[in-house]
């Protein structure tokens, strides 16, 4: 479900009609997430790593109601709840697109993400199922310990959907971490949000839900 912003009365209505006409309205970051104590709980839980970050990072998401905001023209959408298209890897070397909807229960969102998971990998070609807008574009890049990304983009239609990217989990002095990358539309946020989703995803991470 979805409803509408009254942006008269949006604080950053200004900031929305400025950055909405460039033509490259993506700002990104890249950052550290100390994963220490979540591989550890993952583990001792023998739960996917991956479905381990993937459901606290949604959560953190759905958390942070700039995340939810998608632009329709000159209307900005606000989605109840968004969920995940991630990519999945294939054994041929290939990925497909997979679409997992936020659920607020941990096992719920796990026995579902898998399923979806398994069914992407033993299929073929490359769109996901789903709507395209209330998804977060997630993917993981588990050989690369990166400090920039970049994403392909079509910059003949609109995009207003938040991308993040996990890298290589590896070990740093006494723990272990992992490069995630975040890339969002200024019209519809700042760093200030981008701030507040990483600050809210670390705690998620060292937490048991």
């Amino acid at each position: 479900m979805k409803s509408y912003l009254n942006i008269d009365d949006w604080p950053r209505k200004d900031h929305f009609f400025f950055f909405k006409e460039f033509n490259e309205p993506f700002f990104g970051v890249t950052v550290e997430v100390d994963c220490t104590v979540g591989y550890r709980y993952a583990k001792e839980d023998a739960s996917s790593f991956f479905l381990y970050y993937l459901y606290r990072s949604l959560k953190a998401v759905n958390t942070i109601e700039e995340f939810r905001l998608r632009i329709e023209g000159d209307q900005i959408a606000i989605y109840d709840h968004v969920g995940a298209s991630s990519t999945v890897p294939r054994p041929d070397g290939t990925f497909g697109f997979s679409y997992m909807p936020f659920k607020e229960s941990f096992q719920e969102f796990y026995a579902s993400a898998s399923a979806e998971i398994e069914r992407v990998a033993n299929s073929t070609g490359l769109e996901p199922s789903g709507n395209n807008e209330h998804v977060v574009h997630y993917s993981t890049l588990p050989w690369i310990n990166f400090t920039s990304l970049s994403h392909a983009r079509h910059y003949a239609t609109t995009d207003s959907v938040p991308k993040v990217s996990f890298g290589k989990l590896h070990d740093k002095e006494d723990k272990k971490v992992m490069p995630m990358s975040i890339h969002a539309h200024h019209a519809l946020m700042d760093g200030y949000h981008v701030g507040k989703y990483i600050e809210l995803f670390q705690e998620l991470m060292n937490t048991r839900l």
